[in-house]
């Protein structure tokens, strides 16, 4: 367990231990809300720098209270098996159906800022490559895609085939 101490922030660090193994480790922070910004950067500095399981906030003291429940050496934990390699379409589709995927890769920008979400929960690159690639421009089509359910179709479909009518 350690603690460091500043003058308006306050980190102490814990771990849960089982089996010799770390589980999970905890933070607190103290963000007065007098603070300038130097503090809550500190701590979005630690957040982006740590894999981040829970944050609890509570209001405390003329501030807010963070603990974060965080991942200690997270490299070494095992993935979800989904390769961490990066595919270049440009190289694996044709120069038609390229130009297709990055019509699609723009419509699904748009939507991703309207929903405020990333890009890769409207679509994923290898949706968009495969809708790229058929020859059937249907929702039925999309819905064949792999990963693109009802839902999806329901929400996104009408406007990637509106894309794909203009390409």
């Amino acid at each position: 367990m350690g603690q460091r101490k500043d003058r308006r922030l306050t980190l102490v660090e814990t771990s849960k231990v089982a089996d010799g193994i770390v589980m999970a480790q905890y933070s607190t922070f103290y963000v007065p809300l007098a603070d300038n910004g130097e503090i809550q950067e500190t701590m979005n500095a630690f957040l982006r720098s740590h894999r981040v399981l829970k944050v609890d906030k509570v209001f405390a003291d003329n501030g807010w209270a963070f603990c974060v429940e965080w991942l200690d050496g997270a490299a070494s934990f095992p993935h979800s098996g989904r390769s961490a390699q990066r595919v270049d379409y440009r190289e694996v589709l044709e120069p038609a159906a390229f130009a297709v995927f990055s019509k699609l890769r723009e419509r699904r920008k748009t939507l991703a800022n309207a929903d405020g979400v990333p890009p890769y929960m409207v679509m994923t690159d290898a949706q968009l490559a495969a809708i790229a690639q058929l020859k059937e421009r249907t929702l039925a089509a999309l819905k064949a895609v792999e990963g693109i359910g009802e839902a999806r179709a329901d929400k996104y479909g009408k406007a990637f085939l509106t894309a794909l009518d203009g390409a």
